[in-house]
């Protein structure tokens, strides 16, 4: 049953007991995990109209994304009890908030993972009774879930990993880092040597803190296993979005996203199945010439900040304007599947080097200098050969607020037009980006 606790954090303010039994509906599981029903109800409510108005109004979508569509009406019924079977089942569950987490340590020693990042402005205003209203609406959204008790999650984590990739996380962490069950990494803000051993040190230390969760000890047989499961998950959309590059895409950007989103809750291995599967019929429909929009539609890249379960605006903005998004640069997008781990060391030490190289590869606004990011936009843009990018910017992101600036001057003397939009997860700008997008198109095509 549902127990209350003053342990840690306001932030979280229940939990539940090790045990919860079957549950007969999901509004049963959610009474059980002490949850807000009523307004978990009214949440629900709000993401499933925004899906169904922005994502299930797409046209000649593939049969295959029908899984997809369903990930996200089980992510918090099905996929949570799935968690807690895990967890009775002696597995631990562990909760990230960045895609600089190592999911193979996770999971090579018995773990869940699972990204805890909200994309509503539903439960923003629960986190500003807290916390200052201008700072990131995806901050404001996760903590929002919880301060609402409308996240399935929280009160089943074992472990939460969060890490220094913005001065609003590292404060927040402040408020929940007291807790027993939170784990903070810390990533350096430069690529030298001195911070590649940093960075290596913060990957141990991770182990470290997952093998005591855990009570297992990482071996090279266990981290091996999770280093190639997470290569196969990255290898399967590495292989979407390559046919986004074709002259008629058979897919939308809204639909590799809402991919991208559902392989950031889901389980891993069915989630591999799932996408190749889907691949499989892209490449069908490649040959057959099956295309989702017209052959003269405006390619683009979004770029930068990224787009969670529960926000598809922008890209149903800029779709239904008679667009396509061939790419997405962004944590959402090419930052997080771009690199697999090398699978050649044998030896544990050298496994634990290759997986710190690998994730010291995301090119996050964080870095400073960040030429690579610059430069990786510029090659991105020419291999899926865009007429256009559109930055996308979370309102009070500054890394990628004044990143920007720098991008847009490279992407011009590189030949492409590009757009700034600075917005947050409400619809109330909805018409205004329309007419900014339609623009952008009618002057530059």
């Amino acid at each position: 049953m549902a127990v209350k606790t003053n342990e840690g954090s306001c932030c979280f303010r229940y939990r539940v007991a090790p045990k919860v039994k079957s549950m007969n509906s999901d509004r049963e599981l959610w009474a059980e995990l002490g949850m807000d029903v009523e307004l978990h109800d009214k949440l629900m409510q709000t993401i499933d109209s925004s899906f169904r108005e922005q994502v299930l109004a797409q046209t000649n979508r593939p049969s295959t994304m029908a899984y997809f569509d369903e990930a996200v009406h089980a992510a918090h019924g099905e996929r949570v009890r799935e968690i807690i079977a895990h967890r009775e089942a002696g597995g631990k569950f562990v909760g990230t908030f960045c895609i600089f987490v190592p999911d193979e340590l996770i999971l090579a020693l018995g773990g869940l993972p699972l990204a805890l990042c909200g994309g509503t402005s539903f439960t923003e205003p629960y986190a500003e009774r807290l916390m200052p209203r201008d700072i990131c609406p995806l901050i404001k959204s996760t903590l929002g879930l919880a301060f609402s008790k409308t996240c399935p999650y929280a009160p089943l984590e074992d472990l939460s990993v969060g890490e220094t990739t913005c001065d609003a996380k590292k404060k927040v962490w402040d408020f929940l880092a007291p807790r027993s069950h939170f784990h903070v990494m810390e990533v350096p803000q430069k690529k030298q040597p001195r911070d590649q051993r940093l960075w290596h040190e913060e990957v141990l230390a991770l182990k470290d803190r997952l093998e005591a969760v855990t009570g297992r000890t990482l071996d090279r047989e266990g981290l091996a296993a999770g280093i190639r499961l997470m290569n196969r998950k990255r290898r399967a959309l590495q292989a979407l979005n390559d046919f986004r590059k074709a002259d008629r895409p058979p897919l939308s950007g809204l639909d590799a996203l809402l991919v991208s989103q559902i392989a950031l809750i889901d389980d891993v291995t069915r989630f591999c199945e799932r996408c190749e599967a889907l691949n499989e019929e892209l490449a069908e429909r490649v040959r057959q010439g099956i295309g989702v929009a017209a052959l003269n539609a405006p390619r683009l890249m979004l770029s930068g900040c990224p787009s969670v379960l529960g926000n598809w605006k922008l890209h149903s903005v800029i779709e239904s304007s008679g667009g396509l998004i061939v790419c997405d640069e962004s944590c959402t997008g090419t930052r997080y599947y771009s690199h697999l781990v090398d699978e050649t060391p044998t030896d544990l030490d050298g496994q634990i080097a290759a997986l710190a190289d690998r994730y010291l590869q995301i090119d996050c606004a964080c870095f400073s200098p960040n030429t690579e990011r610059l430069e990786n936009v510029v090659a991105l843009a020419r291999e899926y050969r865009v007429s256009g990018v559109v930055h996308y910017v979370l309102q009070y992101c500054h890394g990628y607020n004044i990143e920007a600036v720098g991008l847009t001057s490279v992407l011009k003397k590189a030949g492409f037009r590009s757009l700034k939009i600075n917005t947050d997860y409400s619809s109330e700008d909805t018409q205004q980006l329309k007419t900014r997008v339609e623009a952008f198109f009618e002057v530059h095509g």
